[in-house]
């Protein structure tokens, strides 16, 4: 647990847009180890030069999705989980460790992740890293389409890691901080469960699309914030080479969003370090106390939602415990998921 006794309630933080190289055309783990750690190099230079353009109260940075890797385009999952996922103590993380000791800051990002608790499986972890070089936060993405999930082994998961190993946050002295991996931003349930256990900053490691145009996740980001009365730092990538989609599909629109729904900082697309803006804790620690029309935090009545989310439900849990499965298990799930709520009249 990181030291909170000195406490920080003004500081900037940054949503740092790099290039995502990835590693799906490499020959072997080994090949795939050297791109990453090509990667972490240069985030290092980039990191020490956007500080030194910032100022030293840059004390958070969040980098995008899959920084590291890029995503499986089809690999079976025992093959993307050889060549691209990482170790839970591994030699990446003890780089960007390094990093983060070096710079004093906080470093936040995702990547895919092998456990020795599923052998058979990754999962796509954000994590964050205080300036002690420690992971103090771990949080593996809960919905997902072509990747495992803690829900696809969840009576296993819990019994490993326990609810709040499923919804972590991390007291800090910059805040109690909170992960939302990409697409999640568009679930309001996993803001709601970590804002439950005092999440006052979300960070958002994301690679998604990108337009002049008001976007589904970018309405979302807006709409998590003040519903939660938290501030959200999203980064997103600044395009995808070295795979066989056009580079520009994810790139652009990293963000700052305060916990009144305000833009605070936004980047066009491309490498780019515009996307910083002051993190003011006292300000929002000060909208929560206050009571009041606006204050939503404090109005909400979960109580009276609880029955109808245990009476409910949609897509199933459990569905990989005991078998791995190949790529087509998530989409045939769904597939059946769709039928059966057809057939109850609920779609």
């Amino acid at each position: 647990m990181a030291d909170i006794t000195n406490s920080i309630e003004s500081y900037r933080a940054l949503a740092l847009q790099v290039t995502c190289h990835a590693v799906n055309q490499a020959s072997d783990r080994h090949a795939a180890q050297v791109m990453m750690h090509n990667t972490i190099n240069r985030l290092a230079q980039q990191i020490a030069a956007s500080i030194a353009f910032i100022g030293f109260d840059c004390r958070l940075i969040v980098l995008p999705e899959y920084f590291l890797t890029g995503f499986p385009m089809g690999e079976p999952l025992a093959v993307w989980g050889e060549k691209a996922c990482i170790e839970m103590h591994g030699a990446e993380y003890e780089a960007l460790s390094k990093i983060a000791q070096k710079h004093q800051i906080f470093l936040a990002g995702n990547a895919y992740e092998l456990d020795p608790n599923f052998p058979d499986l990754y999962f796509q972890t954000c994590f964050v890293i205080d300036p002690s070089g420690a992971i103090i936060l771990r949080y593996r993405r809960l919905n997902s389409l072509f990747a495992p999930t803690p829900g696809d082994v969840w009576e296993k998961y819990l019994d490993c890691y326990g609810l709040e190993g499923v919804f972590p946050v991390a007291k800090t002295a910059i805040g109690t901080l909170a992960a939302l991996a990409s697409e999640e931003i568009l679930y309001p349930e996993v803001a709601r469960c970590l804002v439950m256990r005092g999440a006052e900053i979300f960070l958002h490691s994301t690679s998604e699309v990108y337009s002049q145009n008001l976007t589904p996740k970018d309405a979302a980001k807006m709409s998590r914030a003040v519903e939660n009365m938290t501030y959200v730092v999203s980064a997103n990538t600044a395009g995808l080479v070295n795979s066989s989609i056009p580079i520009a599909s994810v790139d652009g629109g990293s963000k700052i969003v305060d916990y009144r729904g305000i833009v605070l900082a936004q980047t066009g697309a491309g490498e780019s370090m515009a996307a910083f803006a002051e993190i003011d804790l006292a300000a929002l620690r000060r909208d929560r106390r206050r009571p009041g029309l606006n204050n939503l935090l404090s109005r909400q009545r979960f109580e009276l939602y609880a029955q109808s989310y245990s009476q409910a439900q949609f897509y199933p849990a459990n569905t990989m415990l005991d078998q791995a499965g190949d790529r087509q298990h998530f989409i045939q799930t769904q597939q059946k998921t769709i039928e059966r709520l057809s057939q109850l009249g609920v779609i």
